[in-house]
Parts: C-alpha cells; sequence; structure tokens
C-alpha cells in the first residue's frame, strides 16, 4: 500500500506505542482512544473511515456504524465482540473479526493460578503474614489435585484450562449450548447440573445477553458449600449479588474473580470478603498473548483490503 491509498482506520482502543508505527507504514490511523475525543474526530473523520479498530468492552454502536458511510471492516483486537453491534454491521454487510485464541493461553494459565489462590488461600495468607503474623495462620488447606472441573464454555480458553488441569489429575467435564464433536472432557446439558458435581466451576464462555446471568442463585445453591467459582470470562455471565449471598452466607467456600458486571467498579462486598480472590480484568494481558491478538487483528485488516479470506471472522451464526 502507497502513502496515498492507505485505508483510514480508526482507533478506538488504547494500544501499545510501538505499534501505532507498524500500523502506520499500512493504514492511516485516527487515535481516538479516549472516549471524551470521539464525537469530534468522528465529526472530522467520518467521510474517509474505511475500518475500526475496537475490542469487545469498547465495541461499536449501531450509531457509530451509520456515521461512517465508507466502513467496510470492524476488526477486533480481543477475543470478544459482545459490545460490537454485529447486527448493525451485517445490514451493511460489513464483516467484524476476532483475536479468537490470541490469549487463550494467559487466560488460561491464570485461570489455573487463581483457583490455586482461592483454595491455597495465597492472597490472603501473603496479606496476613505482612501483618507479622505467623503460627495462627499455618492452617490446614486442600490440595487441588484430583480435584473435580466444570467448565462452563469449552472453546479455546476452556481447553487450555482443561490440559492444564489434567496435569492436576482434575476429572474434567464441561457444558455448552450443544457437546463439541472433538472434545476430551465429558459433556454435562445444564450450567446446574455441572456445578452440582464440580469442586471448582470456571466460567470461560462468551459474554453478551446470550449468556447473561447463567451462573445465578440456583447454580450457586447447586454447586455446595465446598465448591469454589472463577471467572475469567466476562462479568455479565454471573449474577454479582446471588454471588454475594451465596459467598457471605457460606453456601459456597469462595470465588476468584477477574471480571465484574459493571467494570472497573467491584463492589464493596466483594472486597471485604477474605474467600474471594480479585483481579482487575487482566487474564489476557500478557506481552506475548497482546503481541499474538496484534498480529491477528493486523492480518484481517491486511485481507479484508487485499481482498482475501479473512483469518477469524466472527461465524454467520453469532
Amino acid at each position: 500500500m502507497n502513502a496515498v491509498a492507505k485505508p483510514e482506520v480508526l482507533v478506538l482502543i488504547t494500544l501499545v506505542e510501538p505499534w501505532h508505527g507498524e500500523l502506520e507504514r499500512e493504514f492511516t490511523l485516527r487515535y481516538v482512544a479516549r472516549a471524551a475525543d470521539r464525537a469530534a474526530a468522528i465529526r472530522e473523520y467520518a467521510p474517509g473511515i474505511r475500518a475500526i479498530i475496537t475490542n469487545g468492552t469498547t465495541g461499536t454502536s449501531r450509531q457509530l456504524i451509520g456515521e461512517l458511510p465508507r466502513l467496510e471492516i470492524i476488526a477486533c483486537f480481543s477475543a470478544g465482540y459482545e459490545n460490537v453491534d454485529v447486527a448493525a454491521a451485517r445490514e451493511r454487510q460489513i464483516p467484524v473479526t476476532t483475536a479468537i485464541g490470541a490469549n487463550a493461553d494467559a487466560v488460561a494459565d491464570l485461570g489455573i493460578g487463581l483457583m490455586l489462590a482461592v483454595q491455597r488461600e495465597i492472597a490472603l495468607r501473603d496479606r496476613q503474614l505482612r501483618t507479622g503474623r505467623w503460627a495462627d495462620i499455618r492452617l490446614l488447606t486442600h490440595t487441588l489435585t484430583g480435584k473435580r472441573l466444570g467448565l462452563l464454555g469449552f472453546g479455546q480458553i476452556g481447553r487450555a484450562i482443561a490440559r492444564r488441569a489434567r496435569g492436576f489429575d482434575m476429572p474434567i467435564a464441561y457444558t455448552k449450548p450443544t457437546p463439541a464433536a472433538d472434545a476430551d472432557a465429558r459433556y454435562v446439558p445444564s450450567v446446574a447440573a455441572l456445578a452440582a458435581e464440580s469442586d471448582f466451576l470456571v466460567v470461560c464462555c462468551p459474554g453478551g445477553p446470550a449468556t447473561r446471568h447463567l451462573v445465578d442463585a440456583k447454580v450457586l445453591a447447586a454447586f455446595g458449600r465446598d465448591g469454589y467459582l472463577v471467572n475469567v470470562s466476562r462479568g455479565s455471565v454471573v449474577d454479582t449479588a446471588a454471588l454475594v449471598a451465596a459467598l457471605e452466607r457460606g453456601a459456597i467456600a469462595g470465588a476468584a474473580l477477574d471480571v465484574y458486571e459493571n467494570e472497573p467498579e467491584v463492589p464493596d462486598a466483594l472486597t471485604r470478603l477474605d474467600n474471594v480472590v480479585l483481579m482487575p480484568h487482566v487474564a489476557g494481558f500478557t506481552h506475548e498473548s497482546f503481541r499474538r491478538s496484534f498480529e491477528l487483528m493486523r492480518e484481517n485488516l491486511r485481507a479484508h483490503f487485499a481482498g482475501r479470506a479473512l483469518p477469524t471472522p466472527v461465524p454467520p451464526q453469532a
């Protein structure tokens, strides 16, 4: 692509600084990661914008799509695309692509880490030890090895968690709308049934309306007092009020969360509980996963403007 013909790209998210130069060799970037700058920038650049770079959290609205008459593609830096108005894009035959799988290893690593952290009380005992305590915090916990793992979702992240969990000799079951043809784990038809036979229930399914509050009071009641909930997916999948209530009355053993319903807000009730481990939505935040996400996003843009098949389009049925 020469300098004159470089497609204009509206960038709605923060990108690591060195990547700007890499993209600018091929695209003209209109960088408006700050929401406060967006309206003015769109008024100025709308006639020339041919692509959007975004992620599942920031998304792309029907209104924005309508304001860009030359828009041809929406490329997500993330695996998720829950806040992209896919229906509005399809009405104009605008493809939406994702970086699916790019952060699967990073998210799976943290998923295992959160299981260990909450069951072995790693964060809690670290805090207590720093206050000078020793003898009274050397209490028994449980071994992760051999515990039953239930996976809510069995995509690339779920499969990556399962591979790691086998190193802990964990029996593995999963649930999703339909069984996976090539799954090497046992299928369970409902979330409640999966919770009832799991020591750890790990949420690793997509976000969005279809999965909102899949983990509700009924599921948590089925889970039992010895069960731990781990969420590395989207906060919307878990009914926060039901989770807090279950934790406060000891209906489940604990929770480890990387995501929340109203990010960046974290409910005070969760921060006060000792049987909860909290992270600030960083499961996929590693140098390696971000680089893979960037390269996959860029390849989708390259493929589109070269007239090639897109590597990772959102499937038609989504």
